[in-house]
C-alpha cells in the first residue's frame, strides 16, 4: 500500500508541475499579446534571425511545444513560409533548453519553493483587479509558483531506492544492456513526452532521476533525446487537422529533431565526453560518468547531484544548439523532403476553410489572427460570386446562363456555410479571459461575417432577378446592360477597398475614405440610374416589367455596397 501510495505522490507532483508549467506559460503567451504575431511575421530572408525569433519566444513563453504549434499555425495562416517556420522551430528548440538551466539553477540549487505560498498570495492579489492584463499576470504569478512547488514535491517524493528498492527497481535493470539500453530509454523519453504533452515535464523527470542516481549520466541523456523526439507530436497534432503547409512544417520539426537524435546516436560516446569534459574543466564538478555513489562518497551529495543536473542540461542544450548549427545550412533540403512527402493536392479547394482549421490557440490574440486572415478569404471568395454575375448579366446561351445560376446559388450557400464556421470559432475564442481590444475584435468580426453573408445572399438575388426576367421573355437593350455592367465594376472597386481594410491590423485604422469614396459612387450612379429610369418609362423606353427588373438590379448592388461599408466601418470602429 505504502508503494502505491509513493507512486501516486510522485505522479501528483509531476501533474502539480505540469499544470503550473502550462498555467505559467498560457498567461505569458496572453500578456505577449498580438506582439508575439507581429515579431513572428516580421521575419526577414535571413535564417539565423528566424532561429534568434524562435529561441527568444520560446525562453519567454517557456514552452517549445506552445511556439511550435504557433508557428504551425502562422503557416496554416500564411502569416509565416515554411522556409520561414523551419528556421523558426529550429530557434524554438535552442529556447527550450532554457527551462532546463532554470529548473537546474533554481530548482535543486535552491529551495524556491519557499516563496511559493507568497507568489500565490500575490498573484491572487493580481487575480483580483479588474484589468484582465493584470489578471493574466496573476495567473503567470501563480503558474510560477505551482511549477516550483510540484518540483518540489517531485523531489521530495522520489523514493530512496536503497531503503525501498522495489519502487521502479526495474529501471536500474535496464541500464545494463550496453547500446539496448540507451535505444530503450529513448523510447521511454519519446513516450513520456507524448503522454505529458510537454518535454519540459519529462525534463524535470528525468533530472530528477539523475540527481537522486536512479540512472546514469548516458541514460539520462537517452532519455534527453527522446524527449526531443516526443516534442514533434504536439505539433503534428494541431496540424493533423490543418492545411498543407501546416502539415508540412509540423513534419520539418520532426524531420530536424530525428536526424538530430540520429547524429547523436552515431557519435554518442564522444558527444557525451564533450559534455563530461565541460562540466569537469569548466564548471569544476566531478565526471558524470562516475558512479553517483563514488561521487557521492568523493565530493558530498550536493555536489554530486547538481554536477549531474548541469550535465544533462549541457546535453540538452549542446544537442539543439550543434543539431541547429548544423542543419540551418540544409533548410532548402528539409523543405523540398517535406514537400515530396506531402504534396499538395490538385483538388480545386476553393471553399474550404483555410486559416481555422487547426483549432483555436491557447491565447486569443492569436486565434483572432487566424479568424481575420479567414475573414480576408471570406471577402475575397464574395468578390469572386461578383465575377459570376458580371458574366451572367450578359449570358444568351440558356444552358450556360443555368450554369452560372448554379453557381451564384452554391456561393450563397457556401457564405452561409463559412459564416456558420467563423463564428462558431469566434464563439470559442470568446470563451477566453478576453482582453478589452481582443473582446471588440471578436464583436466586430460577428458583424463583419454577418455582413459578407449578406453579401453572399445580394449575389444570389441578382441571379433570381436575371432568371424572373429571363422566363418572363423580358430582355434589356445594349444601353441597359452596360450601366449595369458599370455599377458592378463599381462594386468591384468598394470589394477591393473592402478587402483592403480587413487586411489591415483592425485597431490602427484610422480612416476609410477608399471605401466611403466607393460608396459615394455607386450612391451617386444609382440615384442617376433611378432618375433615367423614372425618365425612360414615362416615355415608354421599354415595358413597365423590363423596368422593374432593371431597377430591382441597380437597388440590390446599392444594397451590397451598403453591407461593404458597413463592414468597412466595423474596422474602422476599432480604433
Amino acid at each position: 500500500m505504502g508503494v502505491i501510495l509513493q507512486i501516486f505522490t510522485l505522479l501528483g507532483s509531476l501533474a502539480l508541475f505540469l499544470y503550473g508549467m502550462t498555467l505559467m506559460s498560457e498567461s505569458l503567451q496572453k500578456v505577449a499579446g498580438s506582439g508575439l504575431r507581429s515579431f513572428l511575421a516580421s521575419m526577414t530572408s535571413n535564417p539565423f534571425k528566424r532561429v534568434l525569433t524562435g529561441l527568444f519566444i520560446t525562453a519567454i513563453i517557456q514552452s517549445s511545444s506552445a511556439t511550435t504549434v504557433m508557428v504551425v499555425s502562422f503557416v496554416n495562416a500564411g502569416l509565416l513560409s515554411l522556409i520561414q517556420a523551419i528556421g523558426v522551430i529550429m530557434g524554438a528548440n535552442i529556447g527550450t533548453t532554457v527551462t532546463a538551466w532554470i529548473i537546474s539553477l533554481l530548482g535543486f540549487k535552491a529551495d524556491i519553493s519557499i516563496l511559493s505560498i507568497p507568489l500565490i498570495a500575490v498573484g491572487f492579489v493580481f487575480k483580483m483587479l479588474k484589468s484582465n492584463k493584470k489578471k493574466t499576470i496573476g495567473d503567470m504569478i501563480i503558474g510560477f509558483a505551482l511549477l516550483f512547488m510540484g518540483l518540489s514535491a517531485l523531489k521530495s517524493s522520489v523514493p530512496d531506492l536503497n531503503s525501498t528498492p522495489e519502487v521502479l527497481e526495474f529501471l536500474r535493470n535496464w541500464t545494463s544492456w550496453g547500446f539496448w539500453s540507451i535505444l530503450i530509454f529513448v523510447g521511454i523519453g519519446t513516450l513520456l513526452t507524448i503522454v505529458l504533452q510537454s518535454s519540459s515535464a519529462t525534463m524535470a523527470l528525468t533530472l530528477v532521476m539523475v540527481s537522486m542516481g536512479w540512472i546514469p549520466f548516458e541514460i539520462a541523456a537517452a532519455m534527453v533525446m527522446g524527449e526531443n523526439i516526443g516534442t514533434t507530436i504536439t505539433a503534428n497534432i494541431a496540424a493533423s487537422v490543418g492545411n498543407v503547409g501546416a502539415r508540412r512544417a509540423a513534419l520539418a520539426h520532426t524531420v530536424f529533431n530525428l536526424f538530430g537524435v540520429l547524429w547523436v546516436l552515431i557519435l554518442f560516446k564522444p558527444f557525451l565526453n564533450l559534455v563530461s569534459n565541460i562540466i569537469t574543466n569548466l564548471f569544476g564538478y566531478p565526471d558524470p560518468f562516475m558512479e553517483y555513489s563514488a561521487a557521492t562518497s568523493q565530493y558530498g551529495a550536493d555536489v554530486a547531484s547538481t554536477g549531474s543536473l548541469y550535465a544533462i542540461s549541457m546535453v540538452h542544450t549542446l544537442f539543439n544548439l550543434f543539431n541547429t548549427l548544423l542543419l540551418i545550412w540544409f533548410v532548402p533540403l528539409i523543405e523540398k523532403l517535406v514537400v515530396k512527402l506531402i504534396p499538395q493536392k490538385q483538388e480545386d479547394e476553393i471553399f474550404r476553410l483555410t486559416f481555422i482549421q487547426g483549432g483555436v490557440l491557447s491565447t486569443p490574440e492569436l486565434s483572432l489572427e487566424q479568424a481575420q486572415r479567414e475573414i480576408v478569404s471570406f471577402a475575397k471568395l464574395m468578390k469572386r460570386q461578383n465575377g459570376y454575375t458580371e458574366q451572367i448579366l450578359v449570358e444568351e446561351d440558356d444552358d450556360k446562363f443555368d450554369e452560372l445560376f448554379k453557381k451564384l446559388e452554391h456561393y450563397e450557400e457556401v457564405a452561409d456555410r463559412i459564416e456558420f464556421e467563423i463564428a462558431s470559432y469566434l464563439n470559442q475564442v470568446a470563451e477566453f479571459n478576453l482582453s478589452d481590444i481582443a473582446g471588440r475584435r471578436v464583436q466586430a468580426m460577428y458583424r463583419i461575417v454577418g455582413e459578407l453573408e449578406s453579401i453572399g445572399d445580394s449575389g444570389y438575388n441578382l441571379g433570381r432577378i436575371l432568371q424572373r426576367k429571363r422566363l418572363n421573355g423580358s430582355k434589356f437593350d445594349e444601353n441597359m446592360n452596360k450601366k449595369l455592367l458599370r455599377m458592378i465594376h463599381l462594386l468591384n472597386d468598394a470589394f477591393d477597398a473592402m478587402i483592403e481594410n480587413l487586411d489591415k491590423d483592425y485597431v490602427k485604422v484610422t480612416e476609410i475614405t477608399n471605401a466611403v469614396s466607393a460608396e459615394e459612387v455607386i450612391n451617386d450612379y444609382r440615384d442617376a440610374l433611378r432618375e433615367e429610369h423614372l425618365r425612360n418609362l414615362e416615355n415608354q423606353s421599354y415595358n413597365y416589367l423590363t423596368g422593374v427588373y432593371y431597377i430591382d438590379l441597380v437597388n440590390e448592388c446599392e444594397k451590397m455596397g451598403d453591407y461593404m461599408i458597413n463592414i468597412s466601418e466595423s474596422v474602422l470602429e476599432l480604433s
